[in-house]
């Protein structure tokens, strides 16, 4: 029988949406402030559909695509290992007054979900942290 894991985590900034979306389309740019990312290359435009390379500092690099994009509001990559499945979807939530929600919401399913999901998004408050920060600079 196949795992489920699915959890969210959040933070709230006072960036604009159109500023979070910039730094999230600047996919070469992630790795100055996702420390998870050690080398990264999209194979196209930041639209549904194209494919990504990232490699993980000390590990192998993984093949994902970006399967929804919805400008200044969300996108969701999805990370097939074997029969593994991996989707994150990266939502901006306007909350009025000036103040954005940031959610990266994770969803894995198949083998060993419940051991892997944990893994994957073990650096998501981190990572959060910091886009929040470049995001208000």
């Amino acid at each position: 029988m196949d795992d489920v894991w699915r959890h969210e985590y959040a933070i709230e900034t006072s960036a604009a949406a159109e500023t979070i979306w910039r730094i999230f389309r600047d996919v070469s740019g992630w790795k100055t402030w996702n420390a998870g990312i050690e080398e990264i290359a999209i194979d196209g435009p930041f639209a549904a559909g194209t494919w990504f390379t990232m490699k993980p500092p000390g590990e192998e690099a993984l093949r994902s695509q970006l399967i929804e994009v919805r400008e200044n509001a969300c996108f969701v990559d999805e990370t097939r290992v074997g029969d593994l499945v991996i989707k994150v979807a990266h939502r901006i939530e306007p909350l009025g007054s000036a103040r954005t929600r940031i959610v990266y919401a994770v969803d894995a399913s198949g083998p060993q979900a419940a051991e892997i999901g944990p893994a994957v998004a073990s650096d998501f408050p981190e990572v959060l942290a910091s886009l929040a920060k470049l995001a208000e600079a």
